[in-house]
């Protein structure tokens, strides 16, 4: 039985992927394979190749034949440079830049606006004032009373000024 590692191709009409496995020759294009060792997604930029090296080497040592287009992606993985000991074995493979998240997405909105964030995590509306709580210490009531007592005074002088006025 000759053992290929070939492209299985999945997806819809026109966003294919293909999963990288290893079929019995005979088999058709879709069939049942006997391990899957990878998937190839050519529509991303860069095209994302993900093959698992330690089962490529094991199938190709096992005499497995890759196709055209399998050989051209282990060549990209470095793992046909591995196999067959030649340099370079590290691959030209591309990696698409990781994402920024989401917050740092944010943070740097804010700067572009003008808006100093300074690293604190509040929100963008001021929170409201807590409500006194009912229950003082009986040491911070007098307090509070004149307190009470001195704002009331103040504001009372002026409306009556302004009573007198009119």
């Amino acid at each position: 039985m000759a053992v290929k590692i070939r492209l299985k191709r999945m997806g819809k009409i026109r966003a294919p992927f293909y999963r990288v496995v290893v079929m019995d020759s005979r088999a058709k294009r879709d069939g049942r394979a006997i391990e899957e060792i990878g998937k190839y997604h050519p529509t991303e930029e860069p095209s994302l190749i993900d093959i698992d090296s330690d089962r490529a080497q094991y199938w190709l040592g096992q005499g497995a034949q890759p196709t055209e287009a399998v050989a051209a992606l282990l060549k990209v993985t470095g793992d046909w440079q591995k196999y067959k000991g030649e340099p370079g074995a590290e691959g030209t493979l591309k990696v698409k830049a990781p994402k920024t998240s989401k917050k740092d997405l944010y943070e740097a909105a804010i700067a572009a606006a003008g808006k100093s964030d300074a690293g604190t995590d509040s929100a963008t509306t001021p929170k409201k004032k807590a409500a006194k709580k009912a229950e003082e210490t009986p040491a911070e009531e007098p307090k509070a009373e004149e307190a009470k007592a001195d704002e009331a005074a103040t504001t009372e002088a002026p409306a009556a000024e302004a009573a007198d006025q009119a």
